[in-house]
């Protein structure tokens, strides 16, 4: 008896799907829980000396709560202008953008500062750390700022420690610390205040590929545990450890995909 051969299911681009063009489509309405961040038509545009540079010309991301999302794209394809938008440091000239439930593209300066500091964690390439405090003290530092208490700031910042499984070097300074543990404390310190998403803006860019896969299973096990992580890169092989990959180019996207294929693509 001959069988006929299965023919593969080719899967639909992520960005295509029936429900998440649904979410995007409905303009003006509120996403469900389930949609951390819904962007529709999003614009933006810079005045360059009298040049208009159109970095964004109408952005459509729809992310689920608990997915990790990298940003892919070349210098200029507006992959930052969409990270900044996204972070709440700047804001659109035209669509909107939803975070966990917000209209935040209608916010002004000192409402998107207070959306950006119990919402969104920040993850540099540069560290950013107090050279003369501690891993637990640079953990802190963004409880001092909200107000939290001595004793809750301490078991939080321990608690976000653990979660980068550097509980054992809390007590050490950055210049005790490799590059690799330096930005596990970065991270650690971006998770403290329990935001609704990680914001990683290439946070390989200072590190060798040893330690930049090390960092990257370090976002695997944050994305397994249920934090929702959004990762900014210009390099395909770091992009590929995220679950589902945007790649923009020239201000739009030029596609949306699952890491399997994704990484098929680009032959990793």
């Amino acid at each position: 008896m001959t069988t006929e051969p299965t023919q593969a299911v080719e899967e639909a681009p992520l960005g295509a799907t029936a429900e998440r063009a649904t979410v995007v489509g409905e303009a003006g309405t509120a996403p469900g829980k389930d949609w951390v961040i819904v962007t529709r038509g999003l614009k933006r545009e810079y005045d360059m000396g009298g040049e208009i540079v159109r970095a964004l010309r109408g952005v459509d991301v729809a992310v689920r709560r608990n997915e990790y999302v990298a940003i892919m794209g070349p210098s200029g394809s507006g992959k930052s202008t969409l990270m900044n938008l996204i972070g709440c440091l700047d804001t659109p000239n035209a669509g909107e953008y939803w975070l966990n439930g917000l209209e935040v593209s209608k916010m002004t300066d000192d409402e998107l500062a207070r959306v950006r500091n119990k919402e969104i964690g920040f993850v540099f390439q540069t560290f950013n750390l107090l050279p003369r405090a501690s891993a637990l003290h640079n953990v802190e530092l963004p409880l001092v700022y909200a107000g939290v208490s001595s004793t809750e700031r301490k078991q939080r910042a321990q608690e976000a420690l653990a979660q980068v499984q550097l509980d054992n070097r809390m007590h050490h300074r950055p210049n005790e610390l490799s590059g690799g543990q330096r930005q596990r404390v970065a991270i650690a310190r971006a998770l403290v205040n329990r935001p609704s998403i990680l914001l990683a803006d290439e946070p390989t860019g200072n590190l060798d590929s040893t330690t930049s896969e090390e960092i990257m299973r370090v976002f695997e096990s944050l994305a397994d545990q249920g934090q929702t992580v959004i990762m900014v890169t210009h390099e395909p092989d770091i992009a590929a450890h995220a679950r589902r990959v945007v790649v923009l180019r020239d201000g739009v996207i030029e596609s949306d995909e699952r890491r399997s294929q994704f990484a098929q693509r680009i032959g990793a």
